[in-house]
């Protein structure tokens, strides 16, 4: 039986441990929050006291984890002990946070001098498809790398895919997360317009959906309250992907534009809109929550 770490257990990170234990796999977990570990211990999960306990003998490590400077920290180490230094021999790992490619990439650099394979592997998909198990995940690393990450993938997504070598997995998923906050800003701003002059949302949304501005948001995610249930608009936008996620994820987009001289004109201007609705307050509030920006005072 395969043995995973999981180290992570946040809102993405618990449910696809949970995944991993559903498809019969021996789960290791730790997280700074004991509650999160108890709460996969009800489900199956073994509790580790440490990171490295946790990784220590294990065929799989898996980390869901904030920035890159705490997945260096965690594999590469600083005052004490990183994952690389306590794995066994041929261990895999693959860490599905959303991080800067230039940390995936010296993190597998120092995983491919010790003859260990490292996958960049960011998700999108969002707690509904964490628990689902219909992630999509990208993926960077080498062929040999991803071919031994996909069956443990697969048990937690739906869609796996290559995008190239060691954090192109990171690049493919911020240019994604980029995308999706233009898309949610325009939807807000045009279900807005719609409602301020006497449309109903739901026969607007349903009339756009089939139309040349269909797009995910509308399809899936509304952003105004009461058109889609079961969606964090209809739940006081409580759930789903934190605005301060998305501040991060298109931070990390205009720092890959000004390394590569990219042209984001529209990702620049999505940032600033995400990072003033922080400032008010929604910054742990779902980023469809920028629809309340468009609305006018009653």
């Amino acid at each position: 039986m395969t043995t995973v770490a999981f180290i992570g257990l946040g809102n993405m990170g618990g449910p696809m441990a949970v995944n991993l234990i559903k498809a019969g796999m021996t789960v290791r977990v730790f997280d700074l929050v004991p509650a999160a570990m108890q709460s996969l211990a009800e489900q199956g999960a073994i509790t580790a006291q440490s990171a490295c306990g946790a990784a220590a003998g294990a065929d799989v490590v898996v980390t869901m984890l904030p920035a890159g400077k705490h997945v260096r920290s965690l594999y590469l180490g600083s005052e004490q002990q990183g994952l690389l230094d306590v794995v066994a021999e041929g261990t895999l790992l693959i860490d599905s946070s959303t991080i800067d490619a230039d940390s995936a990439r010296a993190v597998a650099a120092a995983a491919a001098a010790k003859g260990l394979e490292f996958v960049d592997a960011p998700v999108s998909g969002g707690t509904a498809g964490a628990a689902a198990g219909t992630l999509t995940f990208i993926c960077g690393g080498s062929d040999a790398g991803f071919a031994k990450a996909k069956p443990v993938l697969e048990c937690m997504g739906a869609n796996i895919f290559h995008a190239g070598s060691a954090g192109a997995g990171q690049v493919a998923k911020i240019c994604n997360n980029m995308l999706l906050s233009v898309l949610m800003v325009g939807t807000s701003e045009a279900l807005s317009l719609g409602i301020d002059n006497g449309l109903d949302p739901k026969v607007l949304s349903d009339i756009m959906k089939v139309s040349s501005g269909g797009n995910w948001t509308l399809e899936k995610y509304n952003p105004c309250p009461g058109v889609m249930p079961s969606v964090p608009s209809s739940n006081d936008y409580q759930g789903g992907f934190m605005v301060d996620l998305m501040v991060k994820d298109l931070g990390l987009s205009q720092e890959a534009a000004l390394s590569s001289q990219s042209s984001t004109p529209m990702g620049a201007l999505a940032r600033s809109l995400y990072v003033n609705h922080a400032r008010k307050g929604n910054g742990r509030r779902d980023f469809s929550s920028i629809f309340e920006q468009f609305k006018q005072e009653k």
